[in-house]
């Protein structure tokens, strides 16, 4: 399957067009960014064409992977479905409900295969992590995952949007959503809170009864910084340890493959951009929630 890389930034390059450069049934094709120089920078890395011709590459392209601020992502997820591409996405799929859903939408018109890159549910630990939830009775669960983001050996430091109010829910909520919503079933409704540094916190109900907490911050100081992610039941505490250092591009080329999965036999993969729509749901009710300071349905 032929891929070209929408976006040309850290993750962009050290990540997906890395990723795919080096997969075995995956050919990386064209890197189209907003800046052609950076593209062209990118492209030459990696021995291909770096672009700002957006409709061209789309033609020449079975699939894209789309790394660029998820305020942009909406329009060219649905240009690149349009013009018959399966899409690899980057999370949040969209900041508004109405862009996820039009993205969504655009793939499920267009008949195309889509996933979004939720990077721990591409890893062997999460798959026999979440078996064994399975296998047990829950009542709960929690993740804390503080990011030190503009600290100065931060690969995303110069990041704009994840500098706004919102956005470590928004960065870092995703994740959480991945591991919790499978683990204990969909959020129905959120309650939240934000602390004086940013850090937010909020609970979610999820269907059925369980419940669980996460806790998110940009902000966090290196000392403090780091992951957790758990749920609880009859089995005990079951604990999902962080990954090695730098297994992200490892992550994608899982997802890649799924892609391609998901686009030969024409069936829906669990993380579709129809779930990442879901995502933005839950989202913007744990928002509303941290504004209001009261319960919100989703």
């Amino acid at each position: 399957m032929r891929f070209a890389v929408l976006g040309s930034g850290f993750w962009a390059t050290e990540v997906h067009a890395a990723s795919l450069a080096g997969h075995p049934d995956a050919e990386l094709v064209g890197i189209w960014g907003r800046d052609a120089a950076k593209a062209s920078v990118a492209g030459e890395r990696y021995g291909v064409p770096g672009t700002a011709d957006l409709d061209a590459l789309l033609a020449d392209v079975d699939a894209v992977s789309i790394s660029v601020p998820p305020s942009v992502q909406p329009d060219l997820a649905v240009r690149a479905a349009q013009a018959g591409c399966h899409l690899l996405l980057e999370k949040p799929v969209a900041l508004s409900v109405a862009d996820a859903d039009r993205v969504a939408g655009a793939a499920a018109d267009a008949g195309v295969a889509s996933v979004v890159f939720l990077t721990y549910r591409f890893r062997e630990s999460t798959a026999a992590w979440l078996e064994q939830a399975a296998r047990s009775t829950l009542v709960g669960g929690h993740v804390t995952w503080l990011a030190s983001t503009f600290a100065a050996d931060s690969p995303f430091r110069q990041s704009v949007w994840r500098a706004e109010p919102g956005a470590p829910l928004w960065d870092l909520g995703p994740h959480a959503l991945s591991l919790l919503e499978p683990a204990l079933g969909p959020v129905v409704a959120a309650q939240g809170a934000r602390a004086a540094d940013g850090t937010v916190n909020v609970v979610l109900e999820h269907e059925g009864g369980a419940t669980s907490t996460v806790t998110v911050s940009a902000t966090a100081s290196p000392l403090s910084a780091g992951e957790e992610f758990w749920v609880h039941g009859d089995a005990g505490r079951l604990v999902l340890l962080p990954p090695p250092e730098r297994s992200a591009h490892e992550a994608h080329a899982v997802a890649v493959s799924e892609l391609q999965a998901a686009a030969l036999t024409g069936g829906a993969h669990p993380c579709d951009a129809a779930y990442g729509a879901a995502q933005v749901r839950v989202l913007a009710a744990a928002e509303r929630a941290v504004a209001a300071g009261a319960r919100q349905s989703v």
